[in-house]
Formats: structure tokens, sequence, C-alpha cells
């Protein structure tokens, strides 16, 4: 341990709430940026020097990440050992695999990035958080939206009996598989498809999380959310530079939205590529 003080919970976040979101006011000066532009994920990388001694796939390391994570308010702890278990290494380069349990973005090919574990357990802290979750006690029938390299997909395998994760670009597509695939991550279904339409087929579904923003969240995610259930996106926000958290449950009145701080997720674009 250091001296250093410790570092204050940021989690949860204070919402507002409403049938109308509204933009996180004193937020806009400092957003989350869970997925760094390439240049700044590289700096992040750069500014890390991770305790020599422990191997990559040393359990302690895992540890001082979920550490962390319990120090900044996650406290779900079916959550904090999902952390604990999947080995983050192994979603990134192997030269890039030493800043793997440190709170930053790495870069994972075309333009994208893994995202900081604390904005990924952030968006999984709050799902735990909606009705059926919590009545449950894991998170349902799952929809991923960007499966990305596949990171936040096993940490989902544990969190939830079924996984459905769209990805738009085939090779972060077959990335995932891979990766997956090479841990025996089960319960996951991974799909290459346009993640604005969702995935009808296996609707409704009790959580959908989105590792992209646009600018609003689309119609078809919100037909596909279970009663009781809630979605996590970033989503563009009037007289926000960039995007917010946006919390959306649906209640047997309709869809209560909340709004958290600013984040600067990648674009969410239509198509396949």
């Amino acid at each position: 341990m250091t001296g250093d003080a410790p570092r204050a919970k940021r989690f949860p976040a204070q919402w507002s709430s409403g049938s109308r979101a509204t933009a996180p006011s004193g937020t806009a000066r400092n957003p989350l940026r869970p997925q760094a532009l390439l240049h700044q994920a590289a700096q992040d990388a750069a500014r890390h020097v991770v305790p020599t001694g422990l191997g990559l796939d040393n359990g302690p390391m895992r540890e001082r990440m979920v550490a962390r994570l319990r120090s900044e308010g996650i406290s779900t702890p079916s959550l904090l050992a999902a952390f604990a278990a999947v080995p983050r290494h192994r979603f990134v380069d192997t030269a890039l695999a030493i800043q793997a349990y440190e709170d930053t973005s790495l870069p994972i090919g075309l333009g994208q990035t893994i995202s900081k574990p604390s904005v990924v357990a952030r968006q999984l802290q709050w799902l735990f958080d909606g009705a059926n979750a919590s009545r449950q006690g894991h998170l349902g029938r799952t929809l991923e939206i960007g499966t990305g390299c596949g990171y936040q997909t096993a940490l989902l395998a544990r969190l939830a009996p079924t996984v459905i994760s769209i990805e738009r670009l085939q090779p972060l597509h077959q990335m995932a598989r891979r990766n997956l695939d090479a841990l025996g991550v089960p319960g996951v279904r991974l799909v290459h498809g346009d993640g604005r339409v969702g995935h009808p087929p296996n609707a409704p579904y009790d959580s959908i999380v989105a590792a992209a923003g646009g600018e609003a969240i689309p119609e078809a995610w919100l037909a596909q959310l279970a009663l009781g259930g809630r979605l996590v996106a970033p989503t563009a926000m009037p007289g926000l530079a960039g995007q917010a958290l946006v919390i959306v449950d649906r209640t047997p009145d309709g869809f209560v939205r909340q709004v958290g701080e600013s984040v600067t997720f990648v674009p969410l674009k239509s198509g396949i590529g």
C-alpha cells in the first residue's frame, strides 16, 4: 500500500430524472473518456508503470484493479468477481499487455479502443441497479452493442445467463470470437451486424449496454427492452460538446430516463464493415 490519500468514491453517480433527459451540470469540462483517441491511449500507456515481479497472468494484478474499483464505489460482489476473473491482458496487443490492469483505454485497431475498467464497471453496475437485475440477482437476457475486442462481453458472460453481442466491423467481430474462444467463454452469441437495429430475434432484453453513442437512443433498442429492463448508453446531449451516459428504465407507465456524467465514446454508426 502507498501513503496516497484515499480516492473519492465516484459511484453511484447523482442523476437527473424524468421522462426527458437533461444535460448534467458542471461536468462538461472534465468528461470521462473511456475510449480515448489512439494517440491519447498511447500517451496514457507511456505514463503508467506496472510494478515488476508480477506476471501478466498473476491474480494480484487483477486484485489491485478490483480494489481500485471497490474503493470508487463498485459494490456488486458478482461484478467485482468477474473483473477479478477475466484476464484483460488477453484482449489487447501483447505490446500493450503490461498496461492492461491500469485504469486506461488501449488501442485495439481500426481506430477503436478498449474502454477503461472504471467506465466498464460503472456501466455494468448501473445495469445491476435496474429492476429486473435487482430482483433476479443477475443481468438476465443481455444485449451488448459494440463487441469490440470482447472484454466486456467476457465480463457479461459471467453476469448474465444469455448474452447477445453485436459488432459492425468484421475484423473486430473475428477478433472477439478468437479471444473468447481461446478463453472458453460460454453462453455468448456474437453477431456481425448493424447495432443500431439491435437484435429482434432474441428480444426482449433485461439489460442493454452500448459502447458507442449517437444523437439519440435508437427506437429499436427501446422497443427491445423488456418491462423492468434497463438500458445504459452514451448519448449526445444538448449544450454539451460530447455525450452523457443515459440510463433508461422500462416501467408499466413507460420509459424513465436518467442522465449521468459526461463521457466521450466512439460514434454510433449504421451499417457493417
